[in-house]
């Protein structure tokens, strides 16, 4: 089984070419291939990926939709893994996907885990084992075959905030077969760190209320930058 994963960036130099040296270190040779789809760095994004031997390509529209159905377009790989860039996958990652690829598992997702032990991070965490669609965010990570993949059309890319959410729905519209895998993804808590763990997460609550009422993704990004520290 070949595993193509895909990792949308935006400004990621400093982590970007650590993040492909571990999957380049942990995926088994010739069974894998990592594709960077970067929308308009304006750092060392690329040249980073680049250097590290990550196949990078450039997407015309911003936004992690975009972004990620761009790098699909490239992927030669049997099922396609889409990863966040400051989230680290499990080291047996692909020994894990090929098993319940060969269980015939079409599409599925970690647990999530933060770089932080601070309680409330633990508790949000802790949510992300339930089957249930409203814990499901990119953090998580996705993998999923690429016949199922091109089957549902990729990323809805008007979506640039609740994709990741809205997808996994479209999904289980076409397969049972989604699972959530008992190990998790770390990801990095430095926006909660910046903004308040508390405070952070309330606005990510807002946001999801917010959108199944049916606010405009005008309006949701327009929230969302107007309350978020850098």
């Amino acid at each position: 089984m070949k595993l193509s994963v895909i990792i949308p960036t935006l400004n990621e130099a400093g982590q970007i070419g650590a993040l492909v040296g571990y999957l380049k270190k942990i995926l088994p040779d010739e069974a894998f291939e990592i594709i960077v789809s970067d929308g308009g760095s304006n750092d060392g994004t690329i040249r980073e990926a680049n250097a590290s031997g990550a196949l990078v390509t450039r997407s015309e529209s911003r936004g992690r939709a975009s972004q990620m159905n761009h790098g699909a377009r490239f992927a030669k790989g049997r099922v396609l893994y889409f990863l966040h860039a400051d989230s680290k996958p499990p080291a047996d990652l692909y020994k894990q996907i090929a098993g319940v690829i060969q269980s015939e598992v079409e599409a599925g997702c970690f647990r999530l885990k933060f770089d932080d032990s601070h309680f409330l991070l633990r508790l949000y965490s802790w949510f992300t084992r339930f089957d249930i669609d409203l814990f499901r965010f990119g953090d998580q990570s996705l993998f999923i075959k690429k016949n199922v993949f091109e089957r549902i059309n990729g990323f809805d890319e008007e979506l640039q905030i609740m994709e990741d959410q809205e997808i996994v729905r479209r999904i289980r519209k076409v397969t049972d077969n989604f699972v959530i895998m008992r190990d998790t993804v770390t990801t990095s808590a430095r926006k909660y760190r910046s903004n308040g763990i508390a405070r952070l997460q309330l606005i990510f609550t807002l946001i999801v209320i917010l959108y199944y009422f049916g606010a405009s993704q005008e309006m949701l990004v327009h929230f969302y930058k107007s309350v978020l520290r850098s």
